[in-house]
Protein backbone atom coordinates (compact mmCIF):
# COMPACT_ATOMS: atom_id res chain seq x y z
CA UNK A 1 0.00 0.00 0.00
CA UNK A 2 2.28 2.39 0.72
CA UNK A 3 3.88 2.55 -2.57
CA UNK A 4 0.57 2.86 -4.24
CA UNK A 5 0.13 5.88 -1.89
CA UNK A 6 3.56 7.92 -2.61
CA UNK A 7 3.28 7.21 -6.25
CA UNK A 8 -0.03 8.61 -6.75
CA UNK A 9 0.69 11.72 -4.73
CA UNK A 10 4.22 12.29 -6.43
CA UNK A 11 2.17 11.32 -10.06
CA UNK A 12 -0.06 14.69 -9.53
CA UNK A 13 3.34 16.55 -8.64
CA UNK A 14 1.68 16.95 -4.93
CA UNK A 15 3.99 17.41 -1.82
CA UNK A 16 2.16 15.94 1.36
CA UNK A 17 1.27 19.53 2.79
CA UNK A 18 -0.54 19.80 -1.18
CA UNK A 19 -2.19 16.87 -0.30
CA UNK A 20 -3.03 17.94 3.32
CA UNK A 21 -4.69 20.98 2.25
CA UNK A 22 -6.47 19.20 -0.34
CA UNK A 23 -7.90 16.41 1.49
CA UNK A 24 -8.45 17.38 5.42
CA UNK A 25 -5.60 14.36 5.85
CA UNK A 26 -2.39 15.71 8.33
CA UNK A 27 1.08 15.43 6.60
CA UNK A 28 1.81 13.18 9.91
CA UNK A 29 -0.84 10.92 9.14
CA UNK A 30 -0.23 10.88 5.06
CA UNK A 31 3.89 10.24 6.16
CA UNK A 32 2.66 7.28 8.13
CA UNK A 33 0.39 6.22 5.76
CA UNK A 34 2.97 6.14 3.44
CA UNK A 35 5.77 4.85 5.01
CA UNK A 36 3.41 1.41 6.03
CA UNK A 37 3.70 2.65 9.52
CA UNK A 38 -0.08 3.21 10.12
CA UNK A 39 -2.93 1.73 7.74
CA UNK A 40 -5.62 3.70 6.99
CA UNK A 41 -8.91 4.32 8.88
CA UNK A 42 -11.79 3.20 5.88
CA UNK A 43 -13.24 6.92 5.74
CA UNK A 44 -9.70 7.42 5.03
CA UNK A 45 -9.24 5.10 2.16
CA UNK A 46 -12.62 6.48 0.58
CA UNK A 47 -11.23 9.82 0.84
CA UNK A 48 -7.90 9.10 -0.87
CA UNK A 49 -9.60 6.70 -3.51
CA UNK A 50 -11.95 9.76 -4.66
CA UNK A 51 -9.47 12.37 -4.77
CA UNK A 52 -7.30 10.30 -6.89
CA UNK A 53 -10.33 8.62 -8.65
CA UNK A 54 -9.04 5.09 -7.93
CA UNK A 55 -10.16 2.16 -6.31
CA UNK A 56 -9.60 1.46 -2.75
CA UNK A 57 -8.28 -2.18 -3.99
CA UNK A 58 -5.91 -0.26 -5.83
CA UNK A 59 -4.56 1.63 -3.04
CA UNK A 60 -4.12 -1.08 -0.82
CA UNK A 61 -2.39 -2.86 -3.75
CA UNK A 62 -4.48 -5.80 -4.17
CA UNK A 63 -4.75 -5.33 -8.16
CA UNK A 64 -2.15 -3.43 -10.56
CA UNK A 65 -5.23 -2.06 -11.97
CA UNK A 66 -6.48 1.47 -10.62
CA UNK A 67 -10.47 1.05 -12.46
CA UNK A 68 -11.26 -2.16 -10.51
CA UNK A 69 -13.69 -2.32 -8.24
CA UNK A 70 -14.32 1.38 -8.90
Amino acid sequence: MKNNLKTLRKNRGLTQINLQMKTGIEQALLSKFENGERMPPTETLIRLADFYNVSIDYILARTDNPNINK
